[in-house]
């Protein structure tokens, strides 16, 4: 069997109270993912599996547990893309969809069969998603109106990087937005390259890498951070080239120059061929380096690689007397995927 790697990610504020929620949720999620990658699953599959979950949450700003906006209603985003093909799929402010992220994905799957100038099939396509049960959760509004969480609260979008057995990347993201939104605001999680990043490697890129941000939707759109992110780790040192793209390009970007605080969080995955022959297709020569950063007050993660019989799961915080969305925390490591025996 071909191990795969797999994470995903909340930026924004974890209680100490529901840190075995959040925990439990990661889980799930990347449980569904590697489940997918043993069956032979496409990187695009998986992490669209584990998006599914992480948006049937009522734990996580994303799907049925969504932001209400200043309506009392509940508009996602979200967005998905492949690595391989470079196709792209988004939706913003969607409504009345209990996972936007199949939305999403639908739309790239037309863009990858060159059909989305085709109305009528769009359409119907689109009328079979409305048949998805329609998400409104009155509790959530009852938390919402009573909560006394910090802001950062309602900033954890939901996003996953994959890895499959042939070496192909995917990334996802999906967000309820921020809580109290004006209707109709669309945040990053529906712009292209500033929610997720996708990208294998070729010609003078030596990595593959994936990219899913969370945090303050206005901070990573002016930034593109996924994108920026992406770029900076075709360099030598990953864990360097993430700190000072988090430095440069989002904390201190001249776009930002303007804001008390940047709040946002990243979730990174870059793999490349190791060994004598990187031509070839032996997946037992795939190194992979998996790093997360964030300037809220703290993020949560979970991986897996189908070699492990269940989840890892971390809750980063910022260092101690750090200020959130002035400073930065950056963890991650590394790993040799091979077959096992």
């Amino acid at each position: 069997m071909s191990p795969n790697f797999f994470a995903t990610t909340g930026a924004g504020y974890h209680s100490e109270s529901k840190a075995k929620e959040y925990k439990h949720v990661c889980k799930r999620a990347c449980q569904k993912a590697v489940d997918r990658l043993r069956a032979g699953a496409m990187a695009l599959e998986a992490v669209t599996a584990a998006l599914i979950e992480l948006e049937d949450s009522p734990f996580t700003n994303a799907g049925t547990g969504s932001n209400l906006n200043l309506c009392g209603d509940i508009e996602c985003d979200a967005s998905i893309m492949d690595g391989k093909s470079l196709n792209y799929g988004a939706v913003g402010a969607l409504t009345g969809i209990k996972n936007p992220i199949l939305v999403a994905r639908r739309l790239l799957n037309e863009a990858q069969k060159g059909n989305l100038s085709a109305y009528r099939r769009n359409k119907r396509k689109m009328e079979q998603a409305e048949k998805l049960e329609t998400v409104y959760n009155p509790s959530k509004r009852r938390q919402q109106s009573s909560g006394t969480e910090p802001m950062s609260a309602s900033l954890d979008t939901v996003g996953a990087i994959v890895v499959d057995q042939e070496g192909n990347v995917a990334a996802a993201v999906s967000s309820g937005g921020l809580a109290m939104k004006h209707p109709r605001r669309v945040g990053q999680a529906a712009h292209y390259g500033c929610g997720c990043w996708a990208e294998n490697a070729r010609d003078a890129r030596p990595y593959s890498t994936a990219v899913s941000t969370s945090g303050c939707g206005e901070h990573l759109m002016r930034t593109m951070l996924a994108r920026e992110c992406s770029t900076a780790m075709q360099t030598e040192d990953a864990h360097q080239a993430l700190l000072e793209a988090m430095q440069n390009k989002f904390i201190g970007s001249p776009f930002l120059a303007s804001e008390d605080g940047v709040l946002g969080g990243v979730i990174v995955l870059r793999c490349c061929r190791c060994g004598e022959d990187q031509s070839s297709d032996n997946f037992q020569a795939l190194l992979v380096e998996f790093l997360w950063s964030h300037t809220t007050e703290s993020m949560c993660v979970g991986y897996m690689s189908t070699h492990d019989s269940k989840a890892r799961t971390h809750i980063s915080r910022l260092p101690p007397g750090a200020v959130a969305g002035q400073s930065l925390a950056i963890e991650g490591g590394v790993c040799r995927l091979g077959v096992t025996d």
